[in-house]
């Protein structure tokens, strides 16, 4: 029997998921879990850069639990997919260093989720500058094919196909380069307010929201009252139903703006409700079990590679 081809991919615990995270990464993990060897973890590490959550150990804790809960909710299943901590793999960290010291400073300089933090906050942190690299070390160290990612992280790809690439030419074929995946549709999910959603914007819909969640967000999606349908309404109700059943309901209901959001409360609780009840019955004990099997597998791989590594560089005998 073939082997299956590895898919490696994480989120950051920063805080309650909303539909853009669902709908630009987390749903591809489980409807791509059967026909990869997937491996999901946790990113606590690039969390840390997060002033917030430095301060707050105890807030990124309970994020990373209710994260896997969020996880297992949607339909990831831990017998299909090895669901892990980052913090269990301590041969990331080694081997970002490692990567470290083969690229430049100008080349880290001009990533784009650089430059855009470095343009809003003067005092950054020198792990928002290497993110791009401890990213690498994440998706490299399992030596990944595939690598689902929103459209904003398709540079950092580039950037791990680089750092691979560059490696390999030193030392001889010794990492995979990985490929992106991002679905058309989702690259960019829109939020309340049309740009593309994210906490940082205060624009989200959440993913495990109550239905008085998600009618307050849906009826505070900013609207431009001269148009035939509620543009930023229908960009949102467009992933989660066929274009030509929204189509017809735009059409049916044109300047209807009341009846159109009522709409999209209505489909968003249909799909959010039995997620939301699954997340309910999941408890602590249950996510820490999970985690604990997925860190010993996650592990056997990053051990075998760091060694690899290790012969090649010239630091083991």
């Amino acid at each position: 029997m073939e082997n299956k081809k590895i898919l490696v991919s994480g989120v950051k615990p920063t805080g309650r998921p909303h539909i853009g995270n669902y709908f630009g990464a987390i749903k591809q993990f489980v409807d791509l879990q059967n026909g990869y060897d997937s491996f999901i973890f946790v990113a606590e590490y690039h969390a840390l850069t997060s002033e917030r959550l430095q301060k707050n150990p105890s807030i990124l804790k309970s994020n990373t639990i209710d994260l896997v809960k969020d996880y297992i909710a949607v339909g990831i299943d831990p017998l299909k997919t090895v669901l892990y901590k980052q913090s269990d793999i301590p041969e990331t960290t080694e081997l970002a260093w490692i990567f470290n010291c083969l690229i430049t400073v100008p080349y880290l300089q001009r990533a784009h989720a650089y430059k855009d933090a470095k343009a809003k906050n003067k005092n950054l942190n020198v792990g928002t500058f290497d993110y791009p690299v401890l990213m690498a070390a994440d998706i490299l160290i399992m030596d990944a094919d595939i690598v689902p990612v929103g459209k904003d992280q398709k540079q950092h790809l580039e950037i791990t196909r680089d750092i691979a690439d560059k490696f390999n030419m030193l030392y001889g074929k010794t990492f995979t380069l990985p490929e992106v995946k991002i679905l058309k549709e989702v690259e960019i999910v829109k939020g309340t307010d049309g740009q593309k959603m994210s906490k940082s914007y205060g624009n989200t819909i959440p993913l495990f929201g109550s239905k008085d969640e998600i009618a307050r967000a849906v009826m505070g999606i900013v609207t431009d009252s001269s148009g035939k349908y509620p543009k930023n309404v229908y960009e949102i109700h467009k992933i989660l139903k066929p274009k030509k059943e929204i189509d017809l309901l735009y059409k049916n209901n044109v300047g209807n703006y009341k009846v159109l959001k009522e709409a999209l409360i209505e489909d968003l609780d249909s799909m959010i409700s039995p997620m939301r009840e699954k997340r309910s019955k999941i408890t602590d004990e249950e996510v820490k079990t999970i985690l604990e099997k997925g860190g010993r597998r996650a592990r056997e791989r990053s051990k075998s590679k760091i060694e690899e590594v290790r012969k090649k560089i010239g630091v083991f005998f």
